[in-house]
């Protein structure tokens, strides 16, 4: 599986819990990188999903998505 807006790896973790292994992840934030190093060490790291090339990737069956963690509202 691959996880887009990845955050600690919510997504990464339910999978494992389901029998699933995550691929890689983008995400751009550094605290929440390093958490899912700790939990996920072999899980690649893909960076900016603004640069990301589909045809870079490592091929996955399941995408993940969460919200990106800002205000998605404009005043």
């Amino acid at each position: 599986m691959g996880s887009l807006f990845d955050g600690i790896g919510g997504f990464p973790l339910a999978a494992v819990n389901n029998g699933i292994i995550p691929i890689w992840a983008s995400e751009i934030e550094a605290f929440p990188i390093e958490v899912t190093k700790i939990r996920f060490p072999d899980m690649i790291h893909v960076g900016d999903i603004t640069k990301l090339k589909g045809e870079g990737l490592p091929p996955v069956d399941i995408i993940t998505g969460g919200s990106p963690c800002q205000d998605l509202v404009r005043p």
